[in-house]
């Protein structure tokens, strides 16, 4: 059985991919999710609705120990399964000037994006690697590129994932593993609903903001066979956002 695991996988971006990825390829989909099971077992209902086969797995990505037992008791349950692909998109914000910021708004955003991308990867980097092939795709952020104000945290939480792309890119090339990043910009989800988003528009120059299936086909292409000589890439998904 070979699957693809998407961490943050219950709603917005991670579910649009898991969706995505259930229409485009014939990978048994791991949902992870931390909190809301509610609508991970949503995703998973949308998954199986196009007759592909899929599963939730709860755990929260910047707990090492959580995220070390889940899934070794996962792969034991399933000791024929690969993962193949795996797509790091939990993350959180916690925004505020960084004057005011307190630690923990800093600790807690980088240990769920950048942490969370250590330990969920580094559980199956030795398998990919003895496989001879996988699909790692981290879900940046514009924040990441070009940095955002009242985001000091979250920008340096996803810059960071970017230099880890492109470090481990060039690690793994030889045994067939593409690492890439996708960088969102302003994209409808629950992370962006607080936001004023009539203001916002003005600074996009296409004048809206994006789709989550938008940022869903673009992981889903990475993740196929036809992305094979892309790695250590940083694609952009804004509607034209550059600094």
């Amino acid at each position: 059985m070979k699957c693809a695991l998407i961490t943050g996988g219950s709603r917005g971006i991670g579910r649009a991919i898991c969706i995505q990825l259930a229409k485009d390829t014939d990978y048994h989909i791991l949902i992870n999710y931390n909190s809301n099971e509610q609508a991970a077992l949503e995703t998973l209902k949308e998954v199986e609705a196009l007759g592909n086969s899929g599963e939730i797995l709860k755990f929260n990505v910047s707990d090492a120990e959580q995220v070390n037992s889940s899934l070794d008791t996962w792969q034991t349950n399933n000791p024929d399964a690969i993962v193949e692909v795996i797509v790091n998109n939990a993350g959180i914000t916690k925004d505020g000037l960084f004057m005011w910021m307190p630690s923990e708004d800093w600790n807690s955003v980088i240990n769920t994006s950048l942490n969370g991308f250590y330990n969920v990867t580094h559980f199956f980097i030795q398998k990919l690697l003895r496989n001879r092939y996988g699909r790692i795709i981290n879900i940046a952020s514009v924040s990441g590129v070009k940095g955002t104000a009242g985001q000091a945290n979250y920008s340096a939480a996803k810059g960071a994932l970017i230099g880890a792309t492109k470090a481990l890119a060039q690690e793994v090339a030889k045994r067939k593993i593409t690492v890439n990043a996708v960088a969102p910009g302003f994209i409808k989800s629950d992370m962006t609903a607080e936001l004023d988003e009539k203001e916002l528009k003005n600074m996009i120059p296409m004048n809206r903001f994006g789709e989550a299936e938008e940022v869903a086909h673009v992981v889903s292409f990475l993740a196929s066979k036809k992305a094979s000589y892309i790695t250590g890439e940083v694609i952009n998904i804004n509607g034209g956002i550059y600094s």
